[in-house]
């Protein structure tokens, strides 16, 4: 049988061009849910009476009724359908948050099991899909959760549901496992930012409350990292999840367990490897800084660590990069200090001679810091070697004007913490140089002596002079 000449209609053209800037215009980003049913007959809702209006004993039975009936998920992509119905249910909703926040006595153990599955059946859904090599987030605007008018009860109903003082992890507990977290934990990649910060306080909650699922809870952040770092650089509630992870490390126990040291060095420090950094660098540094205030001796191998991935290429994370050093360094031991001063200094004398003025500046910075110039004093006589030469020459040459007066500064400093180490590196500097002045000379005296050479064997080659 003949092969048909014709190609499938169904298959693409190769863009060899995937770069951003010569990408295809976007179509509009639907403010998508995924929460859709199929068109039917419109949802019909019977409604009930409210909740003050019956008498207490009758009150927990109508409690679950009503959870029952938020049970119902309606199509927000359809904005005209089900008006009537959707405004019923943001208002028992609403009944039900006031409800759980001022009564008592409605925590009956057959709440339990009614209150997760409503909950479930709204918030847990697949995700509207987020291509991370279209979608930026520091450029692109979010894809906003569509259903957010009944969503956004439903979160501020289960908060105050886990912070009642009627609440008892022990019933609980039996709806509020594993799995369930799991799901949790999968609608951070949201993109709505306002569904994930709602998401932060209740997995906060579940944390507090539920001691049996916290390893599990660790664990399952920790393969999220893993998965983010390195395999799909995109995961877009990485900072709600290091919030929660630096409150967490502030309550661990001391001394610290080697799953935690661990966590540390082989997720958190790999982190600062990752494209978008800026997105979450803040609670990140917070996260080190938390640890090395539980453990000091943690300090090497996190600055060591740091030095290891330090950027090349982008002067932005490196402003970045040494922003942290300094949270590090004011919360570093002397005896710490002592171990990393070599390799600290020496990235550092390379960042202060960056021709990037603004890692330059935030490098120089350092010496305004009144403890880390403390450090610097007690250990002079090892810095100021390393970083004199770069001082030096950056006073003489750098092009920007700020940093040239920063530097001057900085060498008036060393100046005064000892002088005798100053004019003895001066001294030599300027030896050095003159024999570098020197060689270049001869060097350049050589290539004319050969220039010349070369002229005068082409002249006779054309004869002009003669042999």
């Amino acid at each position: 049988m003949a092969l048909s000449a014709t190609t499938s209609p169904s298959v693409d053209k190769v863009d060899g061009f995937s770069r951003k800037s010569v990408r295809k215009a976007k179509q509009k980003r639907s403010q998508s849910s995924s929460q859709f049913r199929s068109q039917g007959k419109p949802i019909e809702l019977t409604p009930l009476p409210l909740l003050k209006d019956v008498p207490a004993p009758e009150q927990p039975e109508l409690f679950l009724k009503k959870l029952q009936q938020c049970c119902t998920v309606f199509d927000f992509m359809d904005t005209l359908s089900d008006l009537k119905m959707k405004e019923y249910k943001r208002s028992t909703l609403n009944e039900l948050v006031d409800y759980v926040t001022v009564s008592r006595g409605y925590l009956t153990e057959q709440a339990y099991p009614e209150v997760v599955k409503m909950v479930s059946h709204n918030i847990f859904r697949t995700l509207p899909p987020s291509d991370s090599n279209e979608f930026d987030p520091e450029e692109d605007e979010p894809t906003l959760e569509a259903s957010w008018p009944h969503l956004q009860l439903v979160y501020e109903f289960f908060i105050r549901f886990l912070e009642s003082q009627e609440f008892q992890p022990s019933i609980a507990k039996k709806y509020i496992d594993q799995k369930f977290v799991l799901q949790l934990l999968e609608l951070f990649d949201s993109e709505d930012p306002r569904e994930r910060d709602y998401l932060k306080t209740v997995l906060h909650r579940i944390y507090g409350k539920f001691l049996g699922l916290r390893a599990f809870i660790r664990k399952q952040i920790n393969n999220i990292f893993l998965r983010f770092v390195y395999e799909t650089e995109h995961f877009n509630g990485v900072a709600e999840l290091l919030e929660i992870l630096g409150s967490i490390i502030n309550g661990f126990a001391l001394p610290l367990k080697a799953e935690h040291k661990q966590f540390l060095v082989k997720v958190l420090i790999p982190l600062h490897t990752v494209r978008s950094l800026s997105l979450f660098h803040a609670q990140l540094a917070y996260c080190i800084v938390q640890f090395l205030e539980k453990d000091p001796t943690l300090t090497e191998p996190v600055i060591r660590g740091l030095l290891k991935f330090w950027p090349k290429t982008c002067s932005q994370k490196e402003v970045m990069f040494l922003g942290e050093l300094e949270e590090i360094l004011d919360v570093i031991e002397p005896t710490q200090f002592v171990k990393i001063q070599e390799p600290l200094f020496k990235q550092i004398s390379r960042c202060v001679s960056s021709p990037h003025f603004q890692v330059a500046e935030r490098a120089l910075y350092y010496w305004n810091n009144e403890y880390i110039m403390s450090l610097i004093e007690e250990n002079s006589s090892v810095i100021l070697p390393i970083m004199f030469a770069s001082l030096y020459r950056i006073s003489k040459e750098h092009w920007n004007p700020a940093i040239v007066a920063l530097v001057y500064n900085v060498l008036k400093a060393f100046m005064e913490m000892n002088s005798s180490l100053f004019d003895e590196l001066t001294a030599t500097y300027k030896s050095d140089r003159q024999r570098e002045k020197k060689k270049e000379k001869e060097r350049e005296e050589l290539w004319k002596k050969l220039e010349d050479l070369e002229l005068k064997r082409g002249l006779r080659s054309d004869g002009i002079i003669p042999t």
